[in-house]
């Protein structure tokens, strides 16, 4: 008798699983890096525009806040008999002004120029402390001239700069004409007043001040901005 066949049956080979090939590795590493590339690219150049948009917003803003300061400075602007309370020498502008902060605080000088700082032209603003008598008047109204032409360090200390400037320009308004405040015509204008000063102390009735704004700044070209006496009332133009 014969013993049954067993039936063997081999076990089957497991399949062999396919890997990535190095070029196809090197290619997704490629791919992947283009991609990374190009999101930064992205990113960097939304952040470049965020931070250009900022910087224009605060130009913008200390640009204002300074013609702001102008206007407050001329609003605030002093009679005084026989002084000189506005001068305009080609460089700087001159104000004898109250102290609106504190009133009874004492009389302000405070000046206006474009100066070199650092290799750019900047429109400047300079202050002095609070002068209670003539004569501490008279040593600030010095001082805000020496600022204006030659500042020293002690100068350069009060002043604050206010927006880059390539030229600028003031004229007064008289005579129902704007004139250079150096020109002879302002001067015969200030002559024909009827107010009882002396010519060259006599106010005038309105200011243009006219900024040449750098170009390659976020706020460039020209600005023009008039000042009219507050008691005169209505706007000059």
């Amino acid at each position: 008798m014969t013993s049954p066949q067993v039936a063997s049956h081999a076990a089957p080979f497991p399949a062999r699983v396919r890997g990535f090939t190095l070029i196809e590795l090197l290619v997704a590493l490629a791919a992947m890096a283009l991609m990374a590339g190009l999101s930064w690219r992205g990113l960097d150049g939304m952040v470049r525009a965020q931070s250009q948009i900022q910087q224009r917003a605060d130009a913008v803003l200390t640009l204002q806040a300074g013609l702001t300061q102008w206007a407050a400075d001329l609003d605030a602007l002093m009679q005084l008999p026989q002084t000189p309370t506005l001068d305009w020498d080609g460089r700087g502008l001159r104000i004898i002004r109250r102290n609106t902060l504190q009133p009874g605080g004492g009389a302000l000088v405070v000046a206006w120029a474009r100066r070199n700082v650092d290799g750019t032209d900047q429109w400047l603003r300079w202050q002095s402390p609070p002068n209670f008598s003539r004569g501490q008047l008279e040593a600030a109204w010095a001082r805000a001239a020496q600022w204006a032409q030659n500042p020293g360090d002690a100068e350069k200390r009060d002043e604050v700069r206010i927006t880059p400037l390539q030229q600028w320009q003031v004229f007064y308004f008289r005579g129902n004409a704007w004139t250079n405040p150096l020109s002879s015509d302002n001067a015969a204008a200030a002559q024909k007043s009827d107010k009882p000063a002396a010519a060259d102390l006599t106010l005038p009735d309105g200011i243009r001040l006219v900024l040449t704004l750098p170009a390659g700044e976020a706020i460039n070209g020209v600005i023009t901005r008039d000042w009219v006496r507050p008691i005169l009332g209505g706007a000059k133009s």
